[in-house]
């Protein structure tokens, strides 16, 4: 995936998440974003993961290194560079990341948990990319002054019924179930199958 074609993202920093107890909320936002104007894109992870990010965020130093700060260690000691990291994709609920690495002579792509992969992120200085699909389906646009409207007007019966049963998956994951009810009626009628309630 040519890098023209995604969209750079920061990290804002971790919240505790309203949707799922126990959990926390990363933040993203688009990197071209202005002060006052921002697509954000909210990804739940662990209370351990959120840490190991919170720890790099806020520069403090652990007593001993943590599991990603042992990553970096090997990188470093092996000559490996993390390139970029990649989300490039959201699929029932659950966002998915590639980490580019490099020795100099050869190049490859590892999955990863999207959160490792950020976190990784953070201590290398590598940066982090989204694809426009994926900013798309699970973005918000937060302004300062409160007035919020959609990034592009999109008709929920023209998009296909795989981008609509990942929608819904989203609706459902977080407990938006009119929307979902919505979504749900649209693909039974794109694929002639009765939805519930019929």
């Amino acid at each position: 995936m040519e890098n023209e074609n995604l969209i750079a993202l920061k990290v804002l920093g971790i919240t505790r998440s309203e949707v799922q107890p126990g959990a926390y909320a990363l933040l993203l936002e688009d990197a071209a974003s202005t002060p006052d104007e921002a697509r954000r894109i909210p990804i739940v992870v662990g209370a351990a993961e959120a840490q190991s990010i919170a720890v790099n965020l806020e520069q403090v130093m652990p007593s001993r290194p943590l599991t990603h700060d042992l990553f970096v260690s090997m990188f470093h000691a092996f000559g490996v560079e993390l390139r970029r990291v990649t989300i490039y994709s959201f699929k029932n609920g659950v966002f998915a990341a590639m980490m580019h690495v490099s020795n100099g002579v050869t190049e490859v792509d590892i999955d990863s948990r999207t959160s490792d992969a950020i976190a990784i992120a953070l201590r290398t200085g590598a940066p982090i990319y989204t694809t426009p699909e994926v900013m798309s389906l699970t973005s918000y646009e937060w302004r300062r002054d409160g007035n919020y409207k959609p990034q592009k007007p999109v008709r929920l019966e023209d998009l296909p019924v795989e981008k609509l049963e990942r929608r819904l998956q989203h609706y459902v994951d977080n407990e938006e179930y009119e929307k979902a009810a919505r979504v749900q009626k649209i693909i039974a009628s794109k694929t002639n199958q009765p939805h519930e309630g019929e």
